[in-house]
């Protein structure tokens, strides 16, 4: 195993990222009481976080996969400043959504910038 390859910025954000999305799903089957009221009211139902779930853990995977990482991030920043705007009432709470959204945008950044990189040379 190449631990070089292990350590780079993009693949400690991807590792960091994955865990938050997994462990909150994860967390949300096993006790659904303490998650379900981060959900916007108009959806707020057992269905909706069961469902939300599998989301958190498919994105989760995705992210440690490697594949398609520009939109692994966009769509990881994108859900987690999400929460954030669902839930402005618990800024004190869901700030760290807004820092993990920067950092799931950042992850997207650097996606982009080794894309473009490789399409210029």
């Amino acid at each position: 195993m190449n631990f070089k390859n292990f350590l780079t910025p993009a693949a400690l954000l991807r590792l960091g990222l994955a865990f938050t999305f997994i462990y909150a799903a994860i967390s949300g089957f096993i006790q659904p009481e303490n998650w379900i009221g981060w959900l916007p009211e108009f959806i707020r139902s057992g269905t909706w976080l069961n469902a939300f779930g599998v989301f958190e853990i498919l994105l989760g995977l995705w992210l440690l996969s490697g594949w398609k990482i520009l939109w692994a991030g966009l769509i990881s920043g994108a859900a987690l400043l999400g929460i954030a705007i669902f839930n402005l009432g618990a800024m004190l709470i869901v700030f760290r959504d807004v820092g993990l959204a920067a950092a799931a945008f950042a992850l997207a950044s650097i996606e982009y910038e080794k894309q473009n990189k490789s399409e210029r040379n």
